[in-house]
């Protein structure tokens, strides 16, 4: 039994371990006839890619992805697409004095409950390290979206780390890649920046809250019940490691509101239907209403930290553990492309569904 792999039309299998020699992944369904080259997934592994400021791991990876197979003359065939992206800096002698001992936080002591065995070396498919294949496969996403659907972006920002959130007042897509933190609000980024640098010199972490929104959706994506656009953005990005919480659109807050607060009003605009809010997110009845999606997911601390934890051995006795090695203080910072890039599969995926079924037909109101 399988479950390495997400979507159902864009169907996308992750493989590789964290200290394995290669990771990647297949994308099954991807239309034909769309330019397709290296160059157009490399900026977004280049964005999640480890080693680029103090407060991120130090490991240096390149993160060169290369494309296998699923293309001719520049152009997407139809067929499966195999993207490979190569380890080249693993230190796995960082993680011998811990392969008898369980990491609190991590997923050490389930996969041997599970499995019998785990990988120890930096946790093996459940590392972080797995998610650049599906930063990968959300590049080859975003450039079949440019081609089915112009106008479509998709974008995120870290919007809270620990208890610091941004000012959403002073909010600034400029601002987000200018600062480490792919953070909209300049002076949340300079303030992160000293809490950061202190938990790092103590050993210690932070979780954080990450938002993706896509703009330019179709109105008409997803389905009632069972196939919601809002469960399928929400399993794809509580499946990312590390994540603990999923909302859209308005999200818990929702259940403080008044169904007169909540309600978004609707009116008639020049280009048809507009609201005077997005509390739903952009998703009615689990299905678009062509405005913005946006989602937050809530990442939890770095599990692998130099503070000393109390644990069990394989052999059940109890000790303490200190994980040594190369760790981010918030591994939240680096989940924004993830974040885009499940976000990008996703609405590509049910694009495509969308298509099959009611032929991108729409309803008229005007």
């Amino acid at each position: 039994m399988s479950m390495n792999s997400f979507g159902h039309l864009f169907r996308v299998t992750t493989w590789g371990e964290s200290h394995g020699p290669a990771l990647g992944c297949v994308v099954d369904g991807c239309p034909p006839g769309v330019p397709l080259a290296e160059s157009d997934i490399q900026p977004w592994l280049d964005a999640r890619r480890p080693g680029q400021s103090r407060f991120t791991t130090q490991r240096q990876e390149a993160d060169r992805v290369e494309i296998l197979s699923g293309t001719f003359e520049g152009v997407t065939t139809g067929t499966p697409i195999a993207l490979q992206i190569r380890n080249t800096d693993q230190r796995s002698k960082d993680y011998g004095d811990i392969a008898a001992k369980f990491r609190p936080g991590h997923a050490d002591i389930t996969y041997h409950l599970k499995y019998g065995l785990r990988d120890y070396r930096g946790g093996g498919r459940s590392s972080a390290r797995e998610t650049a294949a599906r930063v990968a496969a959300g590049g080859v996403a975003r450039r079949v979206l440019a081609e089915l659907v112009p106008g479509l972006a998709v974008r995120g920002a870290l919007v809270q780390v620990g208890d610091r959130a941004i000012d959403r007042t002073a909010w600034d897509w400029e601002a987000v890649p200018r600062n480490p933190f792919w953070c909209p609000d300049a002076g949340a980024a300079e303030a992160w920046a000293g809490y950061l640098d202190g938990l790092r010199k103590s050993g210690n972490s932070v979780g954080a809250i990450v938002e993706v929104q896509a703009a330019g959706v179709p109105a008409g994506l997803g389905a009632p019940v069972y196939a919601k656009l809002d469960t399928e953005i929400a399993a794809a990005l509580m499946s990312i490691n590390a994540v603990k919480g999923v909302e859209i659109g308005a999200g818990f807050a929702s259940a403080a509101l008044t169904g007169s607060e909540n309600a978004d009003e609707i009116f008639m605009g020049d280009a048809g239907p507009r609201y005077s809010s997005n509390h739903a997110g952009g998703i009615l009845g689990g299905i678009s209403t062509g405005q913005d999606i946006v989602a937050r997911f809530a990442v939890k601390p770095t599990s692998s930290i130099l503070t000393p934890r109390r644990t069990v051995t394989t052999a059940g006795a109890e000790t303490e553990i200190v994980t040594k090695g190369r760790h981010d203080p918030c591994v939240g910072i680096r989940a924004v492309p993830v974040g885009e890039a499940m976000l990008a599969c996703v609405l590509l995926d049910q694009l495509l569904l969308d298509r099959g079924q009611t032929g991108s037909v729409r309803g008229r109101i005007g």
